[in-house]
């Protein structure tokens, strides 16, 4: 099958999106699809995939891959990138990967545009049944894959830190909501070390209040860790913690850090629940006494946190690169003979 890529975000922008996306045209690559991706994201050197990624393409160029593919699909829709549909007739798969609202929860007029386009697509899919349960036509659900050749387990690496959090640093992602957890733990007498990776506009803040809560040296802020360096680290640790306010529509990280043997503690509204499955321990989004409650019970009595990671290779097991692409590859086979019809 000849698969079309539409993408506005793509590497080496940095993101769960991107990340996400160069591993479904990678993994489609291996099962025998040739990808060929659109994107208006610049490149910063000479492109290394198995796929071919064509950048900020013209007129006459995005026409070209139209009349040349089987199938187009685009992650997330993009209002600016579906105009090659009025001139091409191609069946249009999108995929879900953030909500069609704004932040407060309301559905502005560019968001309803979007959700009436939904109806006329070949395929659509959520990757979470949250975000399908905000859809109509609800759209078939197929969770995000991880990067199972990077994180997988490592044998020999002392886990000598309680938590961690994987992200980027910004209000959303609830950091603070933690640090205000770990001050009630502190009270309590439990002192766990956290690990904060990754970066973002609100570190110096995010400083300042594990200062004034007297955390100290119980919190690191060791900045951004990728590849093999990220998976080594997330193996020094017993608990990921994935606090966000904001109502994730999935939550990969929660998979890379089951992967790496980490009980995961994460948010209840919103998809990071199909994410952690039987492997962690959820609580109510911003709640930072519930938090506190959760990872209270695990670190006093780490036998749980063995009984929650028991079931995780049947957990990821679902969710490699090679299962997600089998099942994208057959959305888009009935995308195709839809379009037929």
């Amino acid at each position: 099958m000849n698969i079309l890529f539409s993408t506005r975000a793509f590497l080496p922008s940095l993101g769960g999106l991107e990340l996400g996306t160069a591993q479904l045209a990678e993994e489609l690559t291996r099962l025998g699809h040739t990808v060929v991706l659109l994107t208006t994201t610049p490149g910063d050197g000479p492109d290394r995939f198995p796929f071919r990624v064509v950048r900020r393409p013209g007129f006459r160029e995005t026409l070209r891959w139209m009349r040349w593919c089987d199938v187009v699909h685009q992650p997330n829709l993009s209002l600016k990138g579906i105009w090659p549909r009025l001139v091409v007739r191609r069946p249009w798969v999108v995929s879900h990967h953030s909500w069609y609202r704004r932040g407060d929860g309301r559905i502005a007029w560019q968001d309803r545009l979007k959700r009436f386009v939904l109806r006329h697509v070949e395929g659509s899919i959520a990757v979470s049944r949250a975000m399908a349960d905000d859809l109509v036509p609800r759209p078939v659900v197929i969770f995000n894959a991880y990067r199972d050749r990077l994180f997988r387990p490592l044998p020999g690496i002392a886990r000598d830190r309680e938590l961690a959090f994987l992200g980027r640093l910004v209000s959303d992602k609830g950091v603070d909501v933690l640090l205000d957890a770990l001050a009630l733990l502190a009270a309590d007498g439990l002192r766990p070390r956290l690990s904060v990776i990754g970066e973002g506009p609100e570190r110096a803040a995010l400083e300042e209040q594990a200062r004034c809560l007297g955390l100290g040296t119980a919190v690191s802020f060791l900045g951004v860790r990728t590849g093999e360096d990220l998976a080594q680290l997330l193996h020094r640790h017993q608990i990921l913690v994935a606090p966000s306010r904001y109502r994730e529509p999935f939550g990969t990280v929660a998979l890379e850090g089951i992967a790496c043997g980490c009980a995961v503690v994460g948010s209840a509204d919103g998809g990071l629940v199909d994410a952690i499955g039987p492997c962690g321990r959820t609580f109510p989004n911003g709640d930072a006494a519930a938090l506190a409650q959760v990872l209270a019970d695990l670190l006093r009595d780490p036998e749980q946190i063995r009984a929650l990671l028991r079931r995780a290779p049947e957990h990821l097991a679902f969710q490699t690169g090679e299962r997600i692409a089998r099942m994208y590859a057959d959305v888009f086979a009935q995308a195709r003979e839809k379009a037929r019809r």
